[in-house]
């Protein structure tokens, strides 16, 4: 397991003054960020859990400043190991879980990263809409782990992958740049791949 070493008191009352969310550097918190569903396990620096995107940019400006990575995270159900890093984990599922609206007429729905995926479906359904990608995690994934790891489903073929299922995403970068990529828009205008 690996383990991290650096001296983090000066990160974590760095964190404590920039952001308004939690920080929390515990050997309990740290733990339970140490693995997603997969095998791989990393010792974590500490998790923050953002209230907004401005304390997501305060985090980043921070860990920048210290050179520690930041491994956003879900609610760990990937079996691929990206829920896991030795950096800061920032926790989006207890205050960044929100369903912003539901716009039926033009069938989308703008959410935070840590909305549960049947959260969504449960908003859409009265409106006779869904969210395409179903995996069996459906219950505990969150759209934010949802589009890091381009989740699916067995109806995949049918309704698409996440990619295939996202219009616009609001992305803030490790460098502190904030963009808005969307299908379609302006030639050159950031895209989704």
């Amino acid at each position: 397991m690996a383990e991290h070493t650096r001296d983090t008191g000066e990160l974590a009352r760095a964190l404590r003054a920039a952001v308004g969310g939690e920080v929390d550097f515990s050997p309990a918190a740290r733990a339970l960020t140490t693995m997603d569903a997969s095998n791989y396990r990393r010792v974590p620096a500490g998790v923050v859990a953002p209230r907004d995107a401005d304390d997501v940019a305060a985090v980043l400006e921070v860990c920048r400043h210290h050179g520690v990575p930041v491994v956003p995270r879900g609610a760990g159900t990937s079996i691929a190991g990206q829920a896991t890093g030795t950096g800061v984990v920032l926790d989006f599922t207890r205050h960044m879980n929100k369903i912003l609206d539901v716009t039926p007429e033009e069938r989308t729905a703008r959410v935070q990263p840590g909305v549960v995926q049947a959260r969504l479906q449960d908003a859409a359904r009265p409106h006779g809409l869904l969210f395409g990608p179903d995996p069996s995690t459906h219950s505990r994934c969150t759209l934010g782990g949802m589009v890091g790891n381009n989740a699916c489903g067995s109806h995949s073929v049918a309704w698409g992958a996440t990619a295939d299922n996202v219009h616009a995403l609001s992305v803030l970068t490790y460098a502190g740049t904030r963009h808005r990529l969307a299908r379609g828009g302006p030639p050159d205008a950031p895209r989704m791949a």
